[in-house]
């Protein structure tokens, strides 16, 4: 019987773990890794980072949806991977073989050498990560209450990407919740974004593009940009504009790190060939070193054709790749022929900006506002849907379209 070992429990791993279950019953054993036994929705996270939830309101128990005859879970971290050995070492565990591997570890964010980044800025890559950014926050309002320095009421993001500029919207929406703590108007709860972009949004244009940013406005969000990040400090970050010398300061007892994307340092520490910890994958995503470990998620990279760059790393690609891989996997386990080559179809994008707006494009068109952000609720339940079935989706999915 093939042992199949899959290396986290996100997007990519527990939808290969799902679809493997259903397309090979009992015919193989899986081992499912993650150093939690939980899923919980990356894209998310925002809720959790500015008190609007609980992580328990967008996850669920792993158990829940393995099947206990062919899938065992195993709750520890990942130390390296060894291709030649067919195995994965473990923190606390024996190391575990395999006849195939699916490497789905997601993403960190790096520091990328910017002077106190890793020990004054909070970033925001996981559950424990985001209820830092909560806890912190709320430290920090009570704290203004009784010294009363402005600096605790400023909120400096580092980094304007997708994912950014949603949690700037969460933390807009909480801001009265915030001020209340505070004892102050919220509008004295400032929150800057800083980005060496000079264009934000680039996958939006034209009315679209002046939409997300008309919101972003409104929330009272300043984006400073081209900004460089040159230091942060204990109650500080520094920056510098796009060709100027001078360096700026914002006093700040909120500082969160959302730049420098990139995908597990298990993939350079085991040997991949990678850049920024992510592997150039094969036309059956599977790594150059093996064709019998398969790369999915935030640590694969998979072009555009006829680009010179590769696709973002999404939730919906994510998805997409674990579905081709189980069916690959299945191909090889049943000795038939493997599916043509992976090809990703890009149904769209919708960035939330607080609550109850959105902006986004599917299908080929634009949508703005309520219908934006019904949408954006539309992606997560079909994520739930694709990771944990009907019984998930009802316990944990977003079903307040309008609200």
């Amino acid at each position: 019987m093939k042992t199949i070992v899959v290396l986290g429990a996100g997007y990519a791993g527990l939808k290969t773990v799902v679809a493997l279950q259903k397309k090979l019953r009992e015919e193989v054993k899986i081992i499912l890794v993650d150093r939690n036994p939980y899923h919980y929705e990356t894209m998310r996270l925002y809720e959790v980072a500015s008190g609007q939830d609980h992580y328990t309101r967008m996850s669920y128990e792993l158990a829940d949806v393995l099947n206990k005859k062919m899938t065992e879970l195993v709750v520890d971290e990942v130390e390296k991977i060894n291709i030649n050995d067919k195995n994965v070492e473990l923190k606390n565990h024996a190391p575990i073989s395999y006849d195939y591997l699916v490497v789905g570890l997601g993403f960190v964010l790096s520091d990328m050498g910017i002077a106190g980044a890793k020990g004054y800025a909070l970033p925001m890559s996981n559950v424990k990560e985001a209820e830092a950014i909560r806890d912190h926050l709320y430290e920090e309002m009570w704290a203004y209450s009784k010294y009363k320095d402005p600096k605790h009421l400023q909120i400096v993001i580092c980094g304007a990407g997708f994912q950014a500029i949603e949690l700037a919207g969460a933390l807009a929406q909480v801001r009265p919740h915030l001020a209340e703590m505070a004892g102050v108007d919220q509008n004295q709860i400032k929150i800057t974004m800083l980005d060496g972009s000079l264009r934000l949004l680039p996958m939006f244009q034209g009315k679209l593009l002046d939409y997300a940013l008309g919101l972003i406005k409104k929330h009272q969000i300043e984006i400073i940009k081209p900004a460089f990040v040159q230091q942060v400090t204990a109650d500080s970050v520094s920056y510098k504009m796009k060709d100027s010398d001078e360096i700026k300061t914002i006093k700040a007892g909120n500082r969160i790190w959302m730049m420098g994307f990139s995908g597990s340092p298990i993939i350079d520490k085991s040997g991949f060939k990678n850049r920024r910890g992510r592997v150039m994958v094969s036309d059956h995503l599977t790594a150059p070193e093996s064709d019998d470990i398969y790369v999915l998620g935030d640590v694969s990279s998979v072009m555009v054709p006829g680009k010179k760059w590769p696709w973002p790393n999404t939730a919906q690609m994510a998805l997409s790749m674990a579905n081709y891989a189980a069916k690959d996997i299945r191909s090889r386990v049943n000795h038939q022929a493997r599916p043509s080559k992976y090809v990703y179809h890009d149904l769209g994008v919708v960035v939330a900006i607080g609550e109850t707006k959105a902006a986004g494009k599917a299908m080929g068109h634009g949508y703005k506002g309520y219908l934006a952000s019904a949408l954006k609720k539309i992606i997560i339940d079909k994520s739930l849907m694709e990771t944990g079935g009907i019984k998930e989706t009802l316990a944990v999915g977003r079903f307040d379209l309008y609200h």
